[in-house]
């Protein structure tokens, strides 16, 4: 095989099959029709002189060969897109782009009022667009640039993905403030006997408190479960539910802290992009300004 000889978008190709392992959501992601997706693949195949995918119940499935030279195909795509994205000279204010981000509702509420603030001012041909992409799925957001940036949980480690800390916090009791149970403090056996609120951007899964919890053999009493960061403790302060939340949270609301009655990791968030966009000019300048934005508030 001689490399003049062959399409290096087919690459593009070979790699987003690989990420998506489905056609059609490979065409959706390439901005292409489904049978260009599928002529690709065959050219592909006629190239290796092998299948490269196995369709099956579960999708495209990589052939070994296909897995052998996935790695090598992904370094060579990331090394020719940095060499452009190298080339650019980047300047803030005649910058026109769209960012893609992922963060859920408490998080954009702290970060985006300064940010877009600061991109009015500095930037004002970027615009973003945030909606919350599901934790497995971010890979494959980021990696097919769907996505442009996230800010989350690490779900996974992969060596394509980057990311930065921003801050870590503890957790705390949120009750309301004339709970008939509770005074300035509250044991493990009050804990596990209320009635919980808890927040999550997923409609089934544990959380940190949950895993926690199981490890140590316990279980709470979660009678309401919730994406809505904000209603969350409306619905605290006009009931004897317990919410278990970030300290910041206690700085907006009027609802009463409790130290924990159990030792929990922090909650660490963490700004995330995938590795082809690393040397990419204008995600470095707004990944400097939010990591600028969570220094400052840590200070």
């Amino acid at each position: 095989m001689r490399l003049n000889r062959v399409d290096l978008n087919l690459f593009v190709v070979l790699d987003t099959i690989y990420t998506e392992r489905n056609l059609t959501r490979t065409a959706d992601v390439l901005c292409v029709t489904q049978p260009t997706v599928s002529n690709a693949l065959a050219r592909l195949r006629k190239t290796f002189n092998d299948e490269l995918f196995v369709r099956t119940p579960k999708g495209m499935v990589p052939t070994p060969l296909t897995e052998n030279i996935i790695g090598r195909v992904r370094e060579s795509l990331q090394m020719l897109e940095t060499s452009v994205l190298e080339g650019d000279v980047f300047d803030p204010q005649s910058c026109d782009r769209l960012f893609q981000l992922s963060m859920n509702d408490d998080t954009a509420a702290t970060l985006l009022p300064d940010l877009m603030e600061t991109l009015g001012r500095e930037a004002p041909g970027i615009s973003v667009q945030n909606y919350l992409v599901r934790r497995r799925e971010l890979f494959s957001a980021l990696a097919s640039g769907q996505l442009d940036l996230a800010i989350d949980v690490i779900g996974r480690a992969d060596p394509q993905l980057c990311h930065e800390p921003l801050f870590k916090e503890r957790y705390v009791c949120l009750v309301r403030p004339d709970h008939p149970d509770l005074g300035d403090s509250i044991s493990m056996e009050q804990y596990l006997a209320m009635g919980h609120v808890h927040v999550s951007s997923r409609p089934t899964g544990l959380g940190i408190v949950d895993a926690e919890l199981n490890r140590l053999g316990y279980q709470r009493d979660i009678r309401l479960r919730m994406q809505n960061h904000y209603t969350a403790p409306e619905v605290v302060g006009r009931t004897d539910l317990l919410l278990t939340a970030p300290s910041h949270w206690a700085r907006r609301t009027q609802l009463k802290a409790l130290e924990m009655p159990l030792v929990l990791p922090g909650l660490q968030l963490n700004l995330i992009w995938h590795r082809s966009a690393d040397n990419d000019q204008a995600s470095r300048w707004i990944r400097e300004k939010i990591m600028a934005f969570y220094q400052q508030i840590r200070g």
